[in-house]
This record gives structure tokens, C-alpha cells and sequence, in this order.
């Protein structure tokens, strides 16, 4: 990658700790671009996400309720913003740069098809025979070659840091000989993609952007599954890590209504999390000394995490929200529906790509071919949960198609 001219001005005189990811030191983009003289390169990545369509696309998918279900529930937009709140905080007592997590935070779910995880599931089947199909890689190819808002280059030609952080901010990819064979058709489609350094941990920023998509989610989704009426106080309330929240509010507040007692708690346990994982990262900064961000991927062991004790008491509120909340029978039944309009839609294009908009059509070389196959996972990935629902209802009813007209 090229490397990015460095100037001397305000982004970069920030305070940050040594082990930070520097902009003025960013490994560079693709595609060589002059800097700026008002944004660091991972304010510039920042904001060319925001602008992006997948990114706006995110308002209308779910994160745990198709997003038309109603205007109060979470969408993977939203989500994303939460994210980014929490790991811009995070991000900021350690002395990380924070145009980055926040940057990582915002990006991270752009991959994701429509209907949450039920419709990545039904898409990764259908793409079974093609390649597969992963939200994280769909994310990276994304924003390395479908955006088309540029002049000079597919994608948002974004920095290596940034790249590397969508790439593993989970983790590493690669942990022995022949994990290779096992990565993601559309992370291995990119160019020179081993020089994202799959074999170690990503950079602080990214570890600190997993850690709050963690924290948000788990927060979230207790409270849009209590204001859904999925969930009840009472049932909440029999889980120890939950229960503690509840009833230290109830405490500090008598006669609370339930509203504003969700949303204290809520705010609460946020607040408990964020500190555990400030208190455990610390712990760790000051065991391995890390003298650079290059230090922490290095590392044998994410540097940015939660304490055992965390994890431990975590245990029961993931367990709980699964049989509860994402098992919950109104969610499978909205999810079933999901699943299936986007295996029929797939098989519908795959079989038959000459119902495909015009600009698709043409990119397409057949019927049943991977690389049909791959266009038609783009544009069903692409589609938010009405669109989808739309189009199902258009291709599959007569009166659905006829509506239109």
C-alpha cells in the first residue's frame, strides 16, 4: 500500500498513549491520495463510510426485529451508532485514537444481509456451492470494490488499519498451516490479502470496537425485547447479572416506573461493562508494557478484553437471551418468513438471471455459475428487510407485480 504524505497539523497533536495507532504513521491506501489538511487518513475512512449506501442501508436491517415492525426497535444503523458511542468512550481514557474505533465500530456491520442473522444464514447456504458467504468479508469486499462513488477507484480506498480492523477485529483468521484454505471467499478475492496480517491480532482500536458491539448488543437486546413485550421485568430479573441492575435501581429510585427503570438499568449495566473492561484492559496494558500498536498484534492474547469475572456472569445473560429473546417463538416465526424470502429470491435469480435489473443482467454469465451466483449475493446482501420483503412480493404474486404497475 502506498503511504500517506504526512503533514503537521491538528489531528495528529493530539494526546495519545504510545501504544495507540498513529495516523501520522498510517500504512497507507490502495490507491496513493494526497492528504489533508483538515482530517487524519482515519477521520477521512470515517467519514467515507458514513457517506456510503451501505451504510445508509443499515436503517432498514434488522438487528433483532425486522425493521418494519415498528419505529421504536433497533436496526443494525442504530446498533452501529451505539457501537461507535461505546468505543469512542472506550477508546478515549486509553489513549487510543478514536477517529478509528469509531471509524471500525460504524463499518462493522455494513456486510450484513437483510433479516439479521436469519437472512446471513439462508444467504450462506445458498452460497454454498458458490463460495459461501460471511458479513464480515462481505463488509471488506464492500468497501473495496462495491461502493462506486469515486472517480479513481472502486470501493472507499480506505487505510490499511482500517482494512485490518474489518478484516479481524474478532481476532485472527489464520491460527495454523492450511486455516487459509478456510477463509472467506470474499476476504481471499481481495488484493494482497495476507498483507492484512492474518495470523495476528488486530490493532487496539479494533479490539476496543468488538468489545463495544458486544456490550451494545447484549444491552440493547434486553431492552427492545422488554419494551416488545418478548420479555418480562419479572423474568429478567431471575438472571443474576440482570437482577443486580434491577434491583440496585429499585433501590436508589422507590417507586420507579418500569419505563424509566429499563432504561436505568439499562444504562447501568452499560456503565458496569465499559468499567470492567477499562479495569481489565489496564491490567494487561501494564503486564505486557506494549510500546506500540504493532506490540499489541503481537500479542498472544487480545490486550482490550472483559475480566473472567465478567465472562463468567456474562454466561447465564447470553444463555438466557438466547432461549428467551432470539428462540422466542414470535422471532422464529418472523425469522422462518425471513429465511425463506431469501432462499426463494436466490433461487429465483440463480436459475433464472434474466429477471435481474439490467445493469446486474449484464454482468451475469449464465444461469447457475459462481460468478452469477456471486453478483446475485451482492445485490440480495445490498437489500434492506422492505425492499427484500418487496421484491418477494413482486416476483412471487401476481397481484404483488401487478401493484407495482
Amino acid at each position: 500500500m502506498s503511504a500517506e504524505p504526512v503533514l503537521n497539523f491538528s489531528p495528529y497533536r493530539q494526546t495519545r498513549a504510545v501504544f495507540a495507532s498513529d495516523p501520522a504513521k498510517a500504512r497507507g491506501r490502495r490507491i496513493s491520495q494526497p492528504s489533508n489538511s483538515e482530517r487524519s487518513p482515519f477521520q477521512r475512512d470515517k467519514d467515507r463510510i458514513i457517506h456510503s449506501s451501505a451504510f445508509r442501508r443499515l436503517k432498514g436491517k434488522t438487528q433483532v426485529f425486522v425493521a418494519h415492525e415498528g419505529d421504536y426497535y433497533r436496526t443494525r444503523l442504530t446498533h452501529s451508532l451505539e457501537v461507535s458511542q461505546i468505543a469512542r468512550s472506550i477508546a478515549r481514557v486509553l489513549g487510543l485514537d478514536e477517529d478509528l474505533a469509531e471509524c471500525l465500530s460504524l463499518a462493522h456491520d455494513m456486510g450484513h444481509p437483510p433479516f439479521g442473522h436469519s437472512g446471513e444464514h439462508a444467504l450462506a447456504k445458498a452460497m454454498e456451492p458458490y463460495g459461501g458467504f460471511d458479513h464480515n468479508a462481505q463488509t471488506l469486499r464492500i468497501v473495496e470494490h462495491l461502493e462506486g462513488r469515486y472517480a479513481e477507484f472502486d470501493g472507499l480506498n480506505l487505510t490499511w488499519e482500517t482494512l485490518e480492523g474489518i478484516a479481524k477485529h474478532n481476532g485472527p483468521l489464520i491460527l495454523k498451516d492450511g486455516d487459509e484454505d478456510k477463509l472467506p471467499w470474499a476476504l481471499k478475492a481481495l488484493d494482497n490479502w495476507q498483507g492484512l496480517e492474518l495470523e495476528t491480532f488486530a490493532g487496539p482500536e479494533a479490539q476496543v470496537a468488538a468489545l463495544a458491539d458486544d456490550i451494545a448488543y447484549n444491552n440493547h437486546d434486553i431492552d427492545d425485547g422488554l419494551r416488545a413485550g418478548l420479555l418480562s421485568v419479572e423474568e429478567v430479573e431471575q438472571v443474576p447479572l440482570l437482577g443486580e441492575a434491577f434491583a440496585d435501581v429499585r433501590k436508589r429510585y422507590p417507586g420507579i416506573s418500569e419505563d424509566r427503570m429499563i432504561h436505568e438499568a439499562v444504562r447501568d449495566l452499560i456503565g458496569y461493562m465499559v468499567s470492567d473492561v477499562l479495569t481489565e484492559t489496564r491490567a494487561r496494558l501494564a503486564e505486557h508494557n506494549p510500546q506500540s500498536a504493532q506490540d499489541i498484534r503481537e500479542l498472544d492474547r487480545p490486550i482490550v478484553a472483559f475480566s473472567d469475572d465478567f465472562r463468567a456472569k456474562e454466561a447465564p445473560l447470553r444463555k438466557f437471551l438466547y432461549e428467551n429473546l432470539y428462540r422466542h417463538y414470535k422471532v422464529n416465526r418472523m425469522m422462518g418468513q425471513a429465511s425463506r424470502v431469501v432462499s426463494e429470491l436466490f433461487e429465483l435469480f440463480i436459475n433464472d438471471p434474466d429477471i435481474l435489473p439490467t445493469e446486474l443482467r449484464r454482468q451475469c454469465n449464465g444461469s447457475n455459475t459462481p460468478e452469477t451466483a456471486r453478483i446475485i449475493c451482492d445485490h440480495i446482501a445490498g437489500m434492506t428487510d422492505s425492499f427484500a420483503i418487496a421484491e418477494h412480493r413482486k416476483l412471487f404474486t401476481a397481484a404483488g407485480y401487478l401493484s407495482t404497475y
